[in-house]
């Protein structure tokens, strides 16, 4: 008797033993997926991008004239006040053609001088007296333009700032038009940046602008939006300048300096606008899903949502399906399904790297 209650006891332990490993295999067939937790746009987010300093004022210096260039005055990084002269052209002929054209006016205002005075007296016609008035205008225009010409053989500068770049060398020959010397403004420079269009169409939503330089640490320098391009450039980007809020005096800061500009979102714009990365999104054939963790069941649930807009960071801009504080599977999501069971990837600990302890 003794012996046969010893056996039933074996089997109920054989049989516990089977039910706990069959219950066992069914927690570990659920399909492992990792979680992160919805943010609102307006939590903190920070947009940033690539920046480049730029003179606040840029100009390429031609003559209005043509010619060979006889001298150049000023070097690369030279300063220079507006009205400057800057370069000069051979002026000779320009010279030549002045005194012609001032022989040729000198003539033509004592014949239209003596054709007035006769029609003063009533000794000519008055079809003689406009032709003599009208000439001597003419006239005097003609020598006007050439008195212009021979002062545009001197290049001035346009402003005050510095030289940037020399284009051309003493002894060449340019065409009117031809940029001979590239300057800036010697004023608090700005920097430009390039959007999206996703981020240009919702740029009301940045409400701080600032900027950082690798010469000048962690601190912070408050920029304002300048003006806006309204037309993408090729790589379908929006070009937008920002200027220094504050003055710029003492600070080492030159156009053409590499920077990071930071974005900060206007919370009561962005109300109800939640960013996720791009991974918890997942398209269907009944549209665009998420799948939303439950931590008391262990279930997901799919969920429709509505893209904004992708971000330059990796992840999307949601505007509907989603709410701060919801956890979503952001990893696995194309091997679980509505209602199902699933795992939390199990996070590395920082203290037992490996798993050695």
């Amino acid at each position: 008797m003794k012996k046969n209650v010893y056996i039933v006891s074996l089997l109920m332990v054989a049989m516990g033993m089977v039910s706990c490993g069959q219950k066992k295999a069914a927690e570990d067939d659920r399909p492992i997926v990792d979680v992160a937790e919805v943010k609102d746009i307006n939590c903190g987010e920070l947009t940033t991008f690539t920046g480049k300093t730029k003179a606040s004022e840029e100009a390429n210096l031609s003559f209005r004239v043509s010619g060979q260039i006889l001298r150049v005055l000023v070097n690369e990084g030279d300063r220079v006040s507006k009205g400057q002269v800057v370069a000069e052209m051979d002026s000779r002929d320009y010279q030549v053609q002045l005194a012609a054209t001032q022989a040729e006016y000198e003539q033509v205002k004592a014949d239209a001088e003596r054709v007035m005075a006769l029609y003063a007296e009533g000794n000519t016609t008055a079809s003689n007296n406009d032709k003599a008035r009208y000439g001597l205008e003419q006239m005097s225009q003609k020598l006007a333009n050439h008195r212009n010409q021979l002062d545009d053989t001197k290049l001035r500068s346009t402003m005050n700032g510095y030289v940037q770049t020399k284009l051309h060398e003493a002894g060449e020959t340019v065409s009117a038009g031809m940029p001979v010397l590239s300057v800036f403004g010697g004023g608090s420079p700005e920097v430009e940046i390039n959007m999206s269009a996703s981020d240009f169409a919702d740029l009301e939503r940045f409400t701080n602008f600032y900027c950082k330089f690798d010469v000048t640490g962690d601190e912070k320098f408050p920029l304002s939006v300048a003006y806006t391009s309204r037309e993408a450039n090729s790589s379908q980007l929006y070009t937008v300048r920002l200027k220094f809020s504050d003055g710029m005096e003492g600070k080492k800061i030159t156009p053409g300096m590499s920077t990071m500009v930071y974005a900060e979102t206007d919370g009561e714009k962005a109300s109800g606008v939640t960013n996720v990365r791009s991974s918890a999104v997942l398209k269907t054939e009944g549209g665009t899903v998420a799948f939303v963790y439950d931590e008391k069941s262990g279930t997901v649930k799919s969920r429709p949502v509505s893209v904004a807009a992708i971000n330059r960071n990796g992840t999307v801009r949601i505007d509907k399906g989603l709410t701060a504080g919801e956890k979503v599977v952001v990893s696995g999501v194309n091997h679980i399904s509505d209602g199902q069971k699933v795992r939390l990837l199990q996070k590395p600990s920082t203290s037992n790297v490996g798993g050695l302890l």
